[in-house]
């Protein structure tokens, strides 16, 4: 499959828009690829408490699979301050890191996009090369 990842990160600037993110005026968008071209796209939501805050990149992975799907081919991150027009690369957090290890293979590709259009990218495995695994059997 080819991936367009100018494509995916404009998936993710979308989502963006729709973060809750009072507490921290930080907003995070995220495109999550399948294998036949679905995208799942996620946002931050923030709350009061804090511990109840759920990233981008959980929220287009939980949707994903809430709807069967685990065929993820790649996966676009954006964020930055709200109302700052100069962002850098918004990597995942430790947590995303660990969900995005359970459900791509290491060499599935992370796009981080900026504001001035560069894309770094790098890859699941490079993002977290010590993952937390238990094996499990899946019964097809």
């Amino acid at each position: 499959m080819n991936i367009n990842s100018k494509d995916l990160i404009a998936a993710a600037e979308s989502a963006r828009l729709a973060s809750y993110s009072p507490y921290s005026n930080f907003a995070v968008g995220a495109a999550l690829l399948c294998a036949d071209g679905t995208v799942y796209k996620g946002c931050n939501i923030e709350n009061a408490s804090f511990t109840p805050t759920c990233c981008a990149e959980r929220v287009a992975i939980f949707k994903a699979v809430s709807e069967g799907r685990k065929d993820f081919v790649a996966i676009a991150v954006v964020g930055g301050k709200v109302g700052e027009s100069e962002r850098g690369a918004c990597y995942p957090c430790g947590v995303c890191r660990q969900v995005l290890a359970e459900f791509c293979a290491p060499e599935t590709p992370v796009f981080l996009g900026s504001s001035n259009g560069d894309v770094l990218t790098t890859s699941v495995g490079e993002l977290l090369p010590y993952t937390f695994k238990l094996k499990v059997e899946e019964n097809d």
